[in-house]
């Protein structure tokens, strides 16, 4: 195993140890913020998004990265994203703290995951039929 590979795996156990501890991995914090009933959830992850906002900008302007196209597909993408973790209480790094954290329902998630991907690719043949490449440079 390559010394990078254990940094980002050490990266990986601090990030969910700090999700873990904030409360990110509990279903009743996490409806919480969704409802606006305690922010604190809510200003974390926003100040989380403006600063990866800040970095991205800035990473951006330094390396020229280019800008890519819009694709239809990161709409319906977010929308399922979002309504998923309304749903479970768990977007795909959570699921990975549920499962370290032993939570039962962090499988149950999981098997929804993997169904969602498994079933997906039918359905987009049927439905949508939009360039499934939007990471592709």
């Amino acid at each position: 195993m390559k010394a990078v590979h254990v940094r980002y795996a050490l990266y990986g156990l601090v990030f969910g140890f700090i999700l873990s501890r904030i409360g990110f991995s509990d279903f009743g914090e996490v409806h919480k913020m969704f409802t606006f009933a305690d922010l604190r959830l809510f200003l974390t992850f926003c100040t989380g998004v403006g600063l990866s906002f800040v970095g991205f900008m800035t990473l951006t302007r330094m390396s020229e990265i280019p800008r890519r196209a819009f694709n239809p597909g990161n709409i319906m993408g977010g929308v399922l994203f979002g309504a998923g973790w309304a749903l479970t209480g768990a977007c795909p790094s959570i699921l990975l703290v549920q499962l370290g954290e032993g939570q039962l329902a962090g499988l149950a998630t999981l098997a929804g995951a993997l169904a969602g991907m498994v079933v997906y690719p039918s359905i987009h043949r049927r439905f949508f039929r939009w360039p499934l490449g939007s990471c592709a440079a």
